[in-house]
């Protein structure tokens, strides 16, 4: 096991009615900005508990609009009012979109420069950022736990990740009834991404780290143990709460403490979903099988670990077949080609732009552009 530091300082709020608390942690003696995402928050009652837990507030302003993938230029917008009122304090309301749209606002804020070098430098260039709290209403990103962000650019078709503990959420409230009336493609993208995230962390090679192992392991075991009932059960709360509480926990930094990570699959993924549009979740699924057999020898151990104790399979090659079993009964194809894209335009495109910045990705360093061709070439 790695030497690491861990650091998490969000105070997480969990359960039914607790949106209530977030009046005792947003502050009153300075302006606050309000952020959310299409209006869902209205329609499910989210919105109204908000504003009830503020209503002595006396300088909260509003903004809403972020999209799924939250655009730089929509960012851009809410820095200058955020400038403009003098605000300092974000809450964000909503899934990780919103998150990682505060997290990216807290930082653009105050940075002297380009705001887009926070994401171009991975978050290397931030010095500063104003604190944020979190009303999660769709599990999927860990945001409302860590330090990540991810921020579309409309104008460069880039999509871009950046990390800095100066932007972990004060306190996050998570209630998973806030879950029930999201739509059904929602919550299963949210179960794929969750897992998503643990194989990023765990998927590698061995580190003797077995206690993160099982942790891994545990979180992965219970997604896809309680993924039928929180598809099929949309009120379900004790299935909502036990899938809200996994997505937090594949990505709080806890399980990715001490041991190599990929994150591969991910970083294509972002791509197709750059170029394409693809939600973030659809793109996982296609890529990681790709990823995981173009890696096959090098991570042949932890296959095999991972498909004897999660699925009882009985050789590396199988736990791959099982993982694609998997995302496809839960809805979500493996194939690029279910979407209409050519996965040689698409495997050229990508290639190119990582040959243009000098990518190189996994957890060994040595995931060229052309090997990221043959990955996508793999999934027609």
């Amino acid at each position: 096991m790695q030497n690491f530091t861990y650091h998490n300082p969000t105070e997480i709020i969990f359960g039914q009615g607790t949106i209530s608390a977030i009046a005792a942690r947003v502050p009153l003696t300075v302006p606050v900005l309000l952020l959310y995402g299409g209006g869902s928050i209205k329609r499910n009652g989210v919105y109204g508990q908000v504003k009830a837990a503020l209503k002595d507030h006396p300088a909260l302003h509003e903004f809403g609009g972020v999209e799924a993938n939250p655009l730089f230029e929509t960012c851009m917008a809410a820095v200058a009012l955020v400038r403009e009122k003098k605000i300092r304090f974000i809450l964000a309301v909503g899934g990780g979109s919103v998150l990682d749209a505060a997290k990216f606002i807290a930082a653009a804020a105050d940075h002297v420069g380009d705001p887009w070098e926070i994401p171009l430098t991975h978050g290397r260039a931030l010095q500063s950022a104003l604190p944020l709290g979190a009303v999660l209403t769709l599990p999927a990103t860990g945001s409302e736990a860590n330090g990540n962000s991810v921020i579309s650019r409309r104008a460069t078709r880039e999509k871009l990740a950046f990390y800095s503990p100066l932007v972990y959420p004060v306190f996050s409230v998570l209630d998973p009834a806030t879950t029930f009336s999201l739509p059904v493609k929602q919550v299963r993208n949210g179960i794929i991404d969750s897992f998503m995230h643990v194989m990023e962390q765990y998927l590698t090679y061995p580190a003797q780290a077995p206690l993160q192992d099982r942790f891994a392991e545990g979180v992965v075991q219970t997604l896809v143990e309680v993924a039928p009932r929180a598809l099929a059960v949309t009120d379900d709360y004790e299935s909502r709460a036990t899938f809200m509480w996994s997505a937090t926990l594949a990505l709080n930094s806890l399980i990715g403490s001490g041991v190599p990570q990929d994150w591969s699959t991910h970083m294509i993924g972002h791509e197709l979903t750059a170029f394409y549009g693809l939600d973030h979740a659809e793109t996982l699924a296609v890529v990681l099988p790709g990823v995981w057999r173009h890696q096959f020898d090098k991570k042949k151990a932890k296959l095999e670990q991972y498909g004897r104790r999660v699925w009882g399979a009985e050789s590396a090659s199988a736990a791959i077949e099982r993982t694609e079993e998997w995302l496809l009964s839960l809805g979500a194809p493996v194939r690029l080609s279910a979407y209409g894209i050519d996965a040689k335009e698409a495997a050229e495109k990508i290639r190119a732009r990582f040959a243009e910045r000098g990518t190189k990705l996994g957890e060994h360093g040595d995931i060229t552009p052309d090997d990221v061709a043959e990955i996508l070439l793999s999934r027609n």
